[in-house]
């Protein structure tokens, strides 16, 4: 798998570890059972932290926890399973979560565009997809219908602002 951040390719400095294998150096992502089972034994390593996040296991059960977390990975487990987008949502909207939002699992290059302005900053994805497919993907919307945490103005928006400034020119 490779790691896209913020919109580059980057090497991914973060180790998967499985609830029965030891937790080796440097930053981890554990599962949820594993974060709750093990959270000082985690926190006394002071090392970065990540927990991922089954597609049923909502940002709730960690909201009071995330100002210790570096990331949540938000699991995919199939394209039709969209749980996730409104998970990555609620971590920024709702919790104001700062750290990174991962995609991980069944992420589909089709998928990117929407994974960014949901709030994901960072997707692993297959190794066949490249900066360009990637770039490629994102850029194949020009203005977004609905409002998102990425800040882009909605196409509604944009129409009632030119016809407000048209109307004032118009005067």
């Amino acid at each position: 798998m490779q790691l896209i951040k913020n919109g580059k390719f980057i090497a991914d400095e973060w180790t998967h570890v499985a609830d029965d294998e030891p937790l080796p150096e440097g930053p981890v992502i554990v599962s949820l059972a594993r974060w709750q089972k093990e959270q000082n034994v985690l926190l006394a390593r002071e090392t970065p932290i990540g927990v991922q996040l089954k597609s049923g296991e909502e940002p709730k059960l960690i909201a009071d926890h995330l100002d210790r977390l570096a990331v949540v990975a938000l699991e995919f487990p199939a394209y039709r399973n969209g749980r996730a987008y409104s998970y990555a949502r609620l971590l920024r909207e709702r919790y104001d979560y700062k750290g990174e939002v991962r995609a991980v699992g069944a992420v589909l290059r089709d998928q990117f565009y929407f994974l960014v302005r949901c709030g994901f900053d960072a997707l692993e994805v297959r190794d066949d997809i490249t900066p360009e497919i990637f770039a490629e993907s994102i850029g194949a919307f020009t203005h977004p219908y609905q409002p998102s945490t990425d800040g882009a103005e909605p196409v509604m928006s944009l129409r009632q602002r030119l016809a407000a400034q048209a109307t004032r020119k118009a005067i």
